[in-house]
């Protein structure tokens, strides 16, 4: 893994040596000076997104090849997108989602 743009691009190896893939976070900025409004400047996914994606790829592996470990690490990428989606409801009753403040 090579970091492009800190917290939003990454370049991800490939497991048999192939091309490099790259994983892209939505990346937004102060739409003007002061301003709490934000705007996109590279659209990408989400944190959200890519639990989702691995909860659905443990759970596959699971089925395939089930074991204690695999079901813990389904539980916590559950658990962790519980939080995230917890921040997201904390934030949008706030009315400060999507702006740029704590």
């Amino acid at each position: 893994m090579e970091v492009k743009t800190e917290g939003h691009k990454y370049e991800l190896d490939s497991f048999e040596g192939g091309p490099a893939q790259v994983l892209q976070f939505i990346e937004k900025r102060p739409a003007s000076e002061g301003s709490t409004e934000l705007e996109t400047i590279n659209d990408g996914t989400t944190n959200e997104e890519v639990l989702r994606v691995l909860i659905n790829r443990m759970n596959h592996l699971q089925d395939k090849f089930p074991c204690r470990e695999n079901a813990i690490v389904i539980t916590k990428l559950e658990e962790s997108l519980m939080w995230l989606n917890h921040r997201t409801a904390n934030r949008t009753a706030r009315g400060v989602e999507g702006k740029q403040v704590a």
